[in-house]
């Protein structure tokens, strides 16, 4: 799993790719002389909250209420109010992907495609039982597709209020500890991956009341 990691990120979203784009090129104008676009992904979402496996992704999200009391640091904690964010790019190898059956690609990801329901008993090596959140610790995912017909997979958002559980889940997807591999990882492949440092809207206000006055 490459590490690519740039001083910062900057995650836009919009109601339509106009605004994005505008706010984009607001965002390099402004930062123009202090920072230079490092990478560059474009995403979209896929048929609402599919992924482009063709199954249902975040099944075992956090309402956003319950989020702030997972993936936030609790106060009196440095960046208190502020979290985590693991960013990876998964490329997709979708021909070898889709030319398996239903049943098998259940396997690979330890669900049913249909409902997403867990698969009981899930294979040791699926998706599932390699980022099982009842055992490294509850994340925020937002994932989001990317890229074109013939060049395309998933960005990894993840959040938590540490290092610690995104760590060891990409530790389990690798085998490190046990030896069984991820299942998915046969068709689909990290090609970039860095840790952030996202802090509270109170600290990003901070920030900018001190740079309008320098």
């Amino acid at each position: 799993m490459p590490a690519t990691q740039h001083d910062a990120v900057l995650w836009i979203s919009g109601s339509s790719y106009d605004v994005v784009f505008d706010v984009a090129r607001a965002a390099i104008a402004a930062l123009r002389g202090r920072a230079t676009v490092g990478e560059e992904t474009s995403s979209w979402p896929y048929h609402h909250d599919l992924d482009l496996t063709g199954f249902i992704d975040g099944t075992e999200n956090p309402t956003l209420f319950e989020a702030l009391q997972i993936v936030a640091v609790p106060e009196g904690r440095p960046g208190a109010g502020g979290s985590t964010l693991l960013l990876q790019k998964w490329t997709h190898d979708a021909t070898t992907w889709e030319s398996l059956g239903v049943q098998m690609q259940e396997h690979v990801i330890g669900r049913r495609k249909l409902d997403s329901v867990e698969l009981d008993p899930k294979p040791a090596d699926s998706h599932v039982a390699s980022t099982d959140q009842d055992i490294f610790g509850k994340i925020l995912r937002r994932n989001m597709p990317y890229g074109t017909v013939t060049d395309h997979g998933t960005m990894f958002v993840g959040f938590a209020a540490s290092r610690t559980p995104l760590q060891t889940m990409l530790e389990s997807m690798a085998g490190l500890k046990t030896g069984v591999r991820d299942a998915l990882t046969r068709y689909t492949r990290p090609v970039s991956g860095a840790y952030y440092s996202v802090p509270s809207i109170e600290s990003l206000a901070s920030l900018a009341a001190d740079a309008f006055i320098d």
